[in-house]
């Protein structure tokens, strides 16, 4: 393999990992350095998560935007560094506010998925940029799997222990990249940085008006409202449906995040050739509504636990809708491209949580008139809907295929 585009990969597999390393530690740091109740600290890792999307969301195509001016490589590598550095704080950190303040640098460093996404297209023949991209979904998946599990065996280390170690992947990672990254930028695609460009709002106007890729970013957007009720609410309804303990949500999430990347980095090759990008993004809402509704229906955590990988299967949604709106815009638009992406991504990730989590207490406070702890996977399954009909939606300007 490219060792570039290898190095992308590690790069998005870092930035995986570093959100889920963290995971096992949070409420017992949250405690070390504010104190208080396991309930309080719940709330203030509410408030790192969502200041770290928010970050996302803002720096997104700031990032993206950066990249199509200066080049891939150096926007990469100092973020890399600053990441770092931001790990080293985190281990440090004596307060909730460093704490906070290590969550706000870290997700403006981490805003360089769009910079990787823009500099694999760079890196890609048109045919293969779909492909690709599911490379990085791969990287994504096997960082979700390794993230909780090594930062749950390095908390036998001490609460501080999995940032120094991201720290020092984040570090190796950087000089990996200064070793085999070149520029991919070149003067023929390069183009001006514009700060009314690079903001989200900013950015999505200049795209919109490509109305293909104003109607596939909605598309996009609405598909990870959908997908997020995994993350945000699949450890409380393992527990109030199935009585499963940590261990076991953490057993379905790992088979889940595996099953991920063998579909984007494998199964999503062959659904391209079988049934092209269009036909991959239909066929994969439509099982995502199958399989949100068999999740909210199911009793049995056996069948939980197979329903679970199979439900990744929608999973070649995301890298073919990246695809099809890469080969529709410009080489010299391709860091901005990915900058939305990112900025839409995260903005689902800001939004859906809130909803996801009030549609559970809804249906599971002791005051609900019917409890149905499986209601935001139906909530899931009407928006995966919503997507698939806006998707095949006729343009006046005619149709992406």
């Amino acid at each position: 393999m490219n060792p570039a585009i290898l190095f992308l990969l590690f790069t998005v597999l870092l930035d995986a990992m570093g959100i889920g390393l963290i995971l096992p530690i949070m409420p017992d740091l949250i405690r070390e350095v504010q104190g208080g109740t396991l309930a309080q600290a719940a709330l203030w890792g509410g408030v790192l998560s969502t200041s770290f999307a928010v970050m996302q969301f803002l720096f997104g195509p700031v990032i993206g935007g950066m990249s199509d001016r200066f080049g891939r490589r150096p926007v990469l590598l100092v973020s890399l560094v600053v990441m770092c550095l931001d790990y080293v704080l985190m281990a440090l950190a004596g307060s909730i506010w460093l704490l906070l303040a290590g969550r706000i640098i870290g997700g403006v460093a981490a805003s360089t998925q769009s910079t990787a996404n823009a500099c694999m297209a760079d890196l890609s023949a048109p045919e293969n940029k779909s492909a690709n991209f599911g490379l990085i979904g791969v990287a994504f998946g096997i960082g979700f799997v390794l993230g909780p599990l090594i930062g749950g065996l390095l908390a036998e280390y001490g609460t501080r222990a999995p940032f120094w170690a991201a720290a020092f992947l984040s570090g190796l990672n950087a000089l990996f990249g200064w070793l085999v990254l070149g520029e991919t930028v070149t003067d023929r695609i390069r183009r001006a940085f514009s700060w009314r460009r690079a903001n989200p709002l900013g950015t999505l106007r200049a795209l919109g008006k490509l109305p293909q890729i104003r109607r596939l970013l909605l598309v996009y957007f609405i598909y990870q409202f959908a997908f997020i009720v995994y993350p945000t609410v699949w450890a409380y309804f393992g527990h109030a449906r199935f009585d499963w303990s940590p261990a076991m949500i953490g057993l379905s999430l790992g088979l889940f995040g595996i099953a991920m990347a063998v579909v984007q980095g494998g199964l999503i090759r062959i659904a391209l050739r079988r049934f092209g990008e269009r036909g991959t993004i239909v066929y994969g809402l439509l099982f995502s509504i199958v399989s949100y509704l068999a999740i909210a229906l199911v009793t049995s955590g056996t069948v939980a636990l197979i329903l679970t990988p199979l439900a990744a299967l929608g999973g070649v949604i995301a890298p073919a809708l990246q695809g099809t709106m890469s080969k529709a815009t410009g080489d010299d638009q391709q860091g901005e491209l990915q900058g939305a992406m990112v900025s839409v991504n995260a903005l689902a990730m800001i939004l859906s949580p809130m909803v996801m989590t009030s549609v559970f207490y809804s249906f599971t406070a002791v005051t609900a008139s019917t409890y149905f702890p499986g209601a935001p996977f139906v909530l899931s399954a009407l928006l995966a809907g919503l997507a698939l009909v806006i998707y095949l939606r006729p343009l006046a300007a005619g149709r992406v295929t």
